[in-house]
């Protein structure tokens, strides 16, 4: 079978084809173009040949991201420079005059692409102000049937979220649309990108996995298996292999410092150095005598004028930085020769000149661990250094505390005629610490000693075969690695002459270099295969080159897989210009084992090099297969030479013990030669690891007395003793059991047309861990001229190339504006720099394209909903195991004995008559505004006169009967509470509702309208301004304002008393009506009956023991809920005043809740979690001036969040932190807990334990089950107790599909008897059958006669070991989420509030995320609190972290400004309606990413 065929069935059959006629279907083409034009290049034409097969494929479309037009603009139009540098690893720069886009040309394709792919989705503005279908009995009669399914209707209670953002969250969208069963709305237009992901995921990815399950709910994740096919070795064990013997050469000196003497000394004008200026004219020539007399003056120096005679600063064995620029080799030549005679050892580092330089604080720890504290360098250096404003060099970020010490000959003192170096032969003294950055950006000195040194200069004398006086052209740093070797050390000992190209100069021009071996007739030229490939593209016919001097060219990176492109091309031009083919020779080589392997140059032009074309599946492997049949996966390779002078190499393999491989087995190159580091400074533990290693034979013997030094790099001895590389250790990526190197996949990426949307060299990539697997990530810099659409397409062609020559999924592929990834002090890419700001979520990309979907092929198997057991075995099972069934109660009613008056009454409006009369003059209600002063307060007197007058009103004016249903539509205050009792003195419904917002008009208004419809009120109550509000000109844009009952305004109300005020006949009839909108958008009224108002007043005086005498603070919305019955209904039932902080006044004065309660030493104070955020987010920073001004919370016993949700645990904590040094008790903050059915179930009250906190593990939760686990144990999750069971409630926890009882500590619903629960919901047509379910239901089993109502939240009971008052031990009610929130996926429950809390976790910038899922794809919502080029580094980060922490895979990212996600007065986030908007484009996103 041809190898392509297999893997891509595999891993991304999905998305390439489509991609590619995505792009076909826009009539683009598929030009693909060489990068290189030489002769084998298989790279390019198997990368052509991979799009192909590709392209034969079936169409389908990915879709584009989405970006908002600002974030267009400012990534792809502003003017960059190009890259002033580059590299892929060190490499493959870019030059300044690439041509730089014409703006004019580019904003043209904008235009086009904006016009194309926002589609419309920035019409947030249009759409919102123009949905006014809600009018007509019409709509509330269609509305109604649905009512009780699903509305999504704007958010009735959204109005005055307490919150800075309240303004933006009102705008998002308006549209009243009916839900059909499956959730889409109807004539709702869904964004066609998401369809059309969703049409692409449904396509068969992979084979399916294997059955996994353990411990009924542990999820496994899925382990690769080793494919039985795959390639296994075969050959015989390898042998090690002995390079030439090393020549004795009598002249060769017998250490460096005596070969710079001799040459110092008997020839002192030979130049040494030649330095170029920025022009490409000599700046300076060093001579042989000038260095021997500079060094000397620098090692007297260093030994004799730092510090005292007695206490000198540096004493030889002593380490020092060598800080010189990459233009100056001749002060850091001397320098480093004047260490080497001072016997003190060289640390050469880059020049820190900034504060961002990459790795720059790794160095630092370097010196640190070196004990460096003097760094020499240059005038012109030091001066270029940051400093601070006295003058001083100011100690950058981790490094240690040096002196600076300028080693200019005019900076120095001249040595003592007496005064004399002591020149020793070579010895194991340490001679040089050359740095290397590992993987992971730390920064390892690896010791090189002097008879090392000595002998490494030794063998490259001899394989290169160096003779004195030769010219060498340098273009490599000089500072470390090949340059170093050959340019500084090798170049003295046998008196050659080195003309050094700094970068500054190729960067201007690029063939420097070339001119210089044609200028000094060149024998020797040092380059990497970036200067080869800048030659190339800036050669333009130079008729003058003549490279026929040149017998040798030694390619530094020659082991880089991307290297032989470069040669050939180079090779193919320059040969008519005189180069030999034989003169290229590529070099492999490490920090470590310094020169592993070097190409001779060979007299004999006929004898082609080595060439491997190897299989790429093979590699993966670790298997050598020559490929002959499948030219696609490939990978062609030129061998570097041969094995050293003196050294002794094997292969071994890369992880576990090192044992040498098969002769067909790919391994990590390791030398025995005296001529290699010898342990990486102050780490013993890893030098082991590294300069220590015994290879051992298949029978577990070691080959060698000697040690031998891992190289870091991967590869194998071919035939007559060739060496190849095919890779490095640090660039190996394992995923899913196969190995990946990071420079195949930069090469394969380069040969995607590379030049015309990113630059060459400036890519990066590397793996990161997710989910237990490595995953791939590429990193480009783009070119400020390509448009989004042509980015677009060659990220995917990217994709489509990978995957068709190395089998692998890329994970994610982000393209980052040109210049801004982090460079090495070269140019290169700094690889870990890179990866760190991707983790972090600070690389702010352009472009980012994820592909988890085909990626992540290791997530656990979707679970099997397994058969139930009948409810009956269930409760046998709990019985025969000893648990008890999980029921609880609060207090009963009946039996409790108190002098409470107000029971002799069977409605409120008795009790009010009777207060009114007893107590005239008892303060019930005071009303606080936003500076804390009294706005009104109401007496029960007044508030039964003012009551007697609007019942009159309501008789005269509204001509209503009794039991008609009227809207009060008034903003919180007294108002409200005197037309409710108003409307029970005139025996009609009262129906509390949110007036519309006055800044809001065309999104608040139509809620106001549907509820007065829906609720079938007769007549509006209100107030004066809200009367011309809801006939305004604005009004009527929003409404048809014709179609409003009679509107009563209460401001003028009639003189005289009604003649009889109303007696309700059966306390069992409607008392009022309580609508509100669900999480889920659904808008249900309730119905309260007078029996069930007073039990419900009752059942709160008793738990939180309310008397006349008491004060209560409300900060709460008093329209629905709990919130309205504190508002309007416990004042008069029990007699308390309650302080009324109307939530909005909180904007304006954050404090004022607490200042009130403080004020009034209340013992008792209600909020909802809106107002608690407000106070802990606005007051953070205030609780020493609240201190000051004297607020004071040491009284309050109680603080309650009333909610209808799981507790926020870690918002109720930090607000009990943040206020523990103002007095309030931690266990004074608590929560409620009410939904539909019953608006409040559990409260915290006076007396009774403390609430409780469990903590539950989360992939139980996710298979309905509960299992305790200790705090911060891995998956596990907080939850806290809702409050303490109210009086004369009784709960259960059910089975929600069989309906029979559970034990203790399991999952179930939650269902509840109680007096005060609600009667059913309020229909149009009362056809209660609908739902009647949620109000009457029977256990199918056990105690099947009682009727409980069903609140459609999942939680789970548990008896403690504390006692409450009765003596008896308490059970614990934790709530953990809605049913009809909750999120089937892969067959587990989900709830959303979960996988938000970990989204909000992963970056700084996320201020609140909302999920929800649409045909099985999960969106996650975030609301971005940055610039807007922060919104796409947050795509990966929400991504990765739901997979860690929940096994999901994100389809969808949105990312949106502030206040997107629209919130209900209670704080809840309203999930449906965020649904509703982003499926009809309305959410105006920042970005959205469509994760493939």
């Amino acid at each position: 079978m041809p190898l392509l065929l297999f893997p891509l069935s595999l891993f991304l059959p999905q998305f390439f084809s489509l991609f590619v006629s995505l792009y076909q279907s826009k009539g683009l083409s598929f030009p693909v173009t060489h990068f290189v034009c030489g002769p084998n290049d298989v790279h390019t034409e198997a990368v052509q040949a991979a799009l192909a097969k590709h392209k034969e494929r079936g169409k389908m479309a990915v879709p584009m991201p989405s970006k908002r037009r600002s974030l267009v603009v400012q990534t792809s139009m502003d003017a960059y420079t190009p890259p002033d540098t580059s590299s892929g690893s060190d490499g493959e720069g870019s030059m300044q005059g690439e041509g730089t886009p014409t703006s004019s040309q580019g904003s043209i394709n904008m235009e086009n692409w904006i016009s194309r792919a926002i589609h419309g989705s920035t019409s947030s503005s249009t759409t919102s102000s123009s949905s006014t279908q809600s009018g007509g009995s019409g709509a509330a009669g269609r509305l109604a049937d649905v009512m009780v399914t699903r509305l999504a209707v704007p958010l009735p209670d959204q109005m005055d979220r307490v919150s800075h953002v309240v303004r933006r969250r009102l705008s998002v969208y308006t549209d009243l649309r009916v839900f059909t069963p499956t959730g889409v709305p109807v004539g709702g237009r869904v964004s066609a990108k998401i369809q059309q992901l969703v049409n692409t995921l449904k396509r068969p990815k992979r084979p399916p996995l294997r059955e996994f399950f353990v411990d009924d709910f542990e999820e496994l994740l899925e382990v690769q298996q080793p494919d039985p096919n795959q390639p296994k070795a075969e050959g015989a064990q390898m042998l090690a292999m002995r390079g030439e013997q090393l020549g004795v050469v009598t002249n060769w000196p017998p250490s460096l410092e005596a070969a710079l003497q001799r040459w110092g000394t008997i020839s002192p004008k030979a130049p040494c150095l030649t330095t170029m200026d920025t022009n490409g004219k000599p700046l300076y020539i060093l001579t042989y005598g000038k260095l021997w007399t500079r060094s000397i003056k620098v090692a007297y120096n260093i030994l004799h004028k730092l510090g005292t005679k007695q206490e000198p600063m540096v004493r030889p064995g002593d380490r020092v930085a060598l800080v010189f620029p990459n233009n100056d080799p001749a002060a850091f030549m001397a320098a480093f020769y004047g260490c080497l005679l001072a016997e003190v050892v060289p640390v050469p580092i880059e020049v820190p000149l900034t504060r961002k330089d990459a790795g720059s604080q790794q160095i630092g720890f370097l010196l640190g661990s070196c004990g460096v504290t003097v760094a020499l360098t240059s005038d012109a250096c030091h001066k270029g250094l940051p400093k601070s404003p006295t003058g001083e060099i100011p100690q950058f970020k981790g490094w240690p505390k040096l002196l600076w010490f300028v080693t200019e000959s005019k900076h120095l003192s001249k040595p003592p005629r007496d005064w004399f170096p002591h020149i020793k032969d070579a010895n194991n003294d340490t001679a040089y610490i050359e740095y290397k950055t590992c993987k992971d950006g730390s920064v390892l000195g690896v010791t090189v000693m002097r008879i090392a040194l000595l002998t490494h200069c030794q063998a490259l004398t001899q394989s290169c075969g160096y003779t004195e006086a030769e010219t060498i052209v340098n273009v490599l740093d000089f500072k470390k690695d090949v340059g170093l070797w050959h340019g500084i050390l090798t170049s003295v000992m046998n008196m050659m002459h080195i003309i050094s190209i700094p970068y500054s100069l190729m960067k201007v021009n690029p063939l420097s270099w070339i001119q210089k071996v044609c200028q000094y007739k060149a024998k020797v030229a040092c380059v990497k295969s970036r200067d080869m490939h800048w030659a190339l593209v800036a050669h333009r016919d130079q008729r003058d080159i003549n490279l026929s001097s040149l017998r040798m060219l030694v390619v530094a990176d020659g082991s880089n897989p991307w290297s032989i492109s470069s040669c050939d091309a180079f090779l193919n031009v320059f040969q008519s210009k005189g180069l030999k083919p034989e003169v290229i020779c590529p070099c492999a080589s490490s920090p470590e084992a310094l020169t592993v392997a070097i190409r001779r140059p060979t007299e004999d032009s006929n004898q082609p090099p080595g060439r491997g074309v190897l299989s790429m599946q093979g590699l993966s492997h670790g298997v050598i297969r020559v490929d002959s049949e499948e030219k696609l996966s490939v990978l062609t390779l030129q061998d570097v030479g041969t094995v050293m002078p003196g050294s002794l190499m094997c292969v071994v393999k890369p992880d576990g013990v090192p044992q040498l491989c098969k002769t067909d087995e790919i391994g990590e190159l390791c030398v025995c030669s005296i001529a290699t580091g010898t342990s990486y400074y102050g780490l013993s533990g890893m030098t082991k690891n590294t300069f220590e290693v015994f290879p051992m034979n298949s029978v577990g013997a070691p080959i060698s007395e000697y040690p031998f030094t891992r190289t870091g790099l991967l590869g194998f001895v071919g035939p007559g003793g060739l060496c190849f590389i095919a890779g490095k250790m640090d660039g190996l990526m394992v995923v899913a059991g196969r190995r990946h190197n990071a420079d195949d996949i930069v090469a394969t990426a380069l040969a995607v047309e590379p030049m015309k949307f990113v630059y060459r060299g400036r890519i990066a990539v590397f793996s990161i861990t997710v989910l237990h697997d490595e995953r791939i990530v590429v990193v480009a810099e783009q070119r400020p001229d390509s448009t989004e659409e042509d980015s677009f397409q060659w990220m995917s062609r990217v994709l489509q190339a990978i995957d068709g020559i190395h089998q692998v999924g890329v994970y994610c592929l982000a393209l980052v504006p040109s210049n801004t990834l982090p460079k090495t002090p070269l140019g290169g890419i700094h690889l870990s720099e890179t990866k760190q700001l991707f983790l972090e979520g600070s690389l702010h990309p352009c472009n980012v394209l994820m592909c988890p979907h085909t990626c992540v092929t290791n997530l656990p198997k979707p679970r099997q909903k397994q058969p139930e057991i009948g409810p009956a075995s269930v409760m046998v099972g709990n019985l025969v195991s000893g648990k008890r069934i999980a029921q609880a109660s609060g207090r009963d009613l009946g039996q409790m004995e108190d002098n409470d008056q107000a029971r002799k009454f069977l409605f409120l409006s008795e009790v009010l008559q009777w207060r009114a009369q007893t107590t005239p003059d008892h303060v019930l209600y005071t009303l606080l505004n936003s500076r804390g002063t009294i706005a009104h307060s109401l007496t029960c007197v007044q508030l039964h006169k003012r009551a007697e007058k609007i019942a009159t009103m309501l008789a005269e004016r509204g001509h209503l009967q009794d039991g008609e249903h009227v809207a009060l539509v008034y903003p919180p205050g007294i108002d409200l509470i005197a037309a409710f009792y108003g409307c029970l003195y005139a025996g009609c419904v009262p129906i509390t509702v949110r007036p519309p917002h006055p800044q809001n008009i065309a999104t608040t208004l139509p809620t106001v309208k549907m509820i007065v419809e829906v609720s079938r009120s007769a007549c509006v109550m209100t107030t004066a301004v809200i009367c011309k509000l809801l006939r305004s000109k604005e009004a009527s844009a929003a409404v048809d304002v014709r179609t409003w009952p009679p509107v009563l305004d209460t401001d003028d109300l009639p003189k005289k008393k009604p003649p009889l005020l109303y007696k309700p006949s059966n306390p069992d009839t409607l008392a009022y009506l309580d609508f509100s909108v669900s999480t889920t958008g659904m808008l249900a009224g309730v119905k309260m009956s007078h029996t069930a108002t007073s039990a419900f007043c009752r059942s709160i005086k008793l738990q939180c023991e309310l008397y006349p005498s008491r004060e209560v603070a409300i900060c709460l919305d008093p329209y629905c809920g709990l919130g309205f019955v504190l508002w309007c209904l416990c004042s008069v039932y029990s007699g308390h005043q309650s302080i009324l902080i109307p939530p909005s006044e909180l904007e304006v004065n954050p404090a004022l809740w607490l200042l009130a309660v403080s004020q009034y030493k209340v013992r008792d104070t209600f909020c909802s979690y809106s107002v608690m955020e407000l106070c802990t987010k606005g007051l953070g920073l205030q609780t020493e001036s609240l201190k000051s001004r004297g607020l004071d919370l040491s009284r309050v016993r109680t603080c309650v969040v009333v909610a209808e949700e799981r507790p926020r645990i870690a918002l109720t904590q930090s607000f009990s932190k943040l206020f523990k040094d103002l007095g309030l008790h931690p266990r004074a903050v608590s929560t409620s807990f009410g939904c539909r059915v019953n608006l409040a179930i559990c409260l915290q009250g006076t007396s009774g334990p403390d609430p409780t906190t469990v903590y539950v593990d989360m992939r139980a939760l996710r298979h309905d089950r509960v299992r305790l686990v200790e705090r911060g144990s891995p998956h596990s999750l907080p939850l806290m107790e809702s409050g303490k069971i109210l009086p004369g409630v009784r709960i259960i926890i059910a089975n929600p599909e069989t309906k029979g009882p559970l034990g203790d500590s399991h999952l179930g619903e939650i269902w509840v008897c109680s007096g005060h629960n609600a009667s059913g919901y309020f229909t149009v047509y009362g056809d209660e059958a609908l739902q009647s379910d949620h109000f009457n239901s029977r256990l199918s089993f056990g105690d099947t006669q009682t009727i409980w109502a069903r609140t459609g939240y999942l939680g789970f009971l548990r008896r403690t070991e504390l006692t409450d008052a009765s003596g008896e031990r308490h059970d614990a009610l934790y709530v953990v989420g809605a049913l009809d929130e909750a999120m089937e996926l892969r067959g587990m429950r989900y709830h959303p509030i979960d996988i938000e809390t970990s989204v909000i976790r992963t970056h700084k910038s996320i201020t609140e995320c909302a999920v929800f899922t649409w045909t099985n794809l999960l969106v996650v919502v975030v609301e971005l609190d940055g610039s807007e080029q922060e919104a796409l580094d947050l795509v990966p980060l929400v991504t990765n972290v739901v997979l860690e922490e929940h096994y999901l895979i994100v389809g969808v990212v949105v990312v949106v400004d502030i206040g997107v996600i629209p919130i209900n007065s209670r704080g809840e986030k309203q999930r449906m309606h965020l649904r509703d908007g982003f499926l009809a484009d309305q959410l105006d996103p920042i970005y959205v990413a469509y994760n493939m």
